[in-house]
């Protein structure tokens, strides 16, 4: 692997209704998601700038194949210029707030755990 790429390089996010995800994630994090249906799977991408770092992906609502879970799985860190801002519109938005804005450490920066209306588990990320 080229040590000039990230190591992750595609998220998807189990949902069971594709519509009110998309409506919790554009509300926290100040985005559009675009909804596409592939046969039976129906995806809403998350935006993805080719020339940025970081990685892209999809909330996907496929039931055979895709379950939301707060408790089990990887968890999906968002970027953010500070995390409290994202935080503020958590609940409004439907999700829930697990944790805080916490210090990781000086040179990682902060993180906050949430839930978003599927019942994902995801976590918000800043430096400062």
């Amino acid at each position: 692997m080229s040590t000039k790429r990230n190591p992750i390089g595609w998220i998807e996010i189990p949902v069971t209704d594709l519509s009110r995800a998309a409506r919790f994630y554009e509300t926290v994090f100040q985005f559009d998601v675009q909804k596409m249906q592939f046969g039976d799977v129906l995806m809403g991408w998350l935006p993805s700038h080719t020339e940025a770092s970081g990685a892209s992906g999809a909330l996907v609502q496929f039931d055979k194949a895709y379950k939301p879970s707060a408790e089990y799985g990887p968890v999906v860190y968002f970027s953010s210029e500070d995390v409290n801002a994202e935080l503020s519109r958590v609940e409004e938005a439907g999700g829930t707030v697990l944790q805080q804005k916490t210090q990781i450490s000086e040179d990682i920066g902060y993180m906050a755990l949430i839930t978003d209306t599927e019942g994902n588990r995801i976590a918000i990320h800043s430096r400062g």
